[in-house]
């Protein structure tokens, strides 16, 4: 399982289709601003949400299968017990990478994404960790754990 910075590092820049499972049209729900954020940024979000038609001015799928482009990151907001069948549905598709949020962690789960070629995060927020590691969340004061001498390449610019 990806836990370290090098490895999220390189996802986050080499994904650049995110299908999120669980998305919420409701302003105010974590994946709604996590999802947000992710576009914002110059990310394909694809919500994931049998509930709604489109999200986020993205059409809505009711689930990953219904997809017809390829998906990089699966990214999970669903409990922990809901993951099985969206691994499942991530190694049919041929997703890369398999990723459940923060407080969702079914290791099990990841292993068999694994086992199928994926890569798998667990427990972290693709938004969080994406501002930590190239957002420039440190020029806010915050202690990212990450030391660099240089400027991220949007203030550089």
């Amino acid at each position: 399982m990806i836990d370290d910075i090098p490895g999220l590092r390189r996802i986050l820049a080499t994904s650049k289709v995110i299908a999120v499972v669980g998305l919420s049209a409701q302003w105010f729900r974590p994946s709604y601003f996590a999802a947000k954020y992710m576009l914002e940024h110059g990310y394909t979000v694809i919500p994931v949400n049998p509930n709604y038609g489109e999200i986020l001015g993205q059409k809505s799928y009711k689930s990953l299968r219904d997809i017809p482009v390829p998906v990089d990151i699966v990214d999970c907001f669903r409990k922990t017990e809901d993951i099985p069948p969206i691994a499942d549905d991530a190694i049919a598709i041929r997703a890369k990478v398999l990723w459940q949020q923060l407080g969702v962690k079914n290791v099990a789960a990841a292993r068999r994404a694994e086992a199928a070629g994926l890569e798998a995060v667990m427990d972290r927020c693709v938004k969080i960790e994406h501002a930590r590691l190239f957002g420039g969340l440190n020029w806010a004061g915050v202690n990212t754990k990450v030391i660099s001498a240089k400027r991220p390449k949007y203030i550089a610019n």
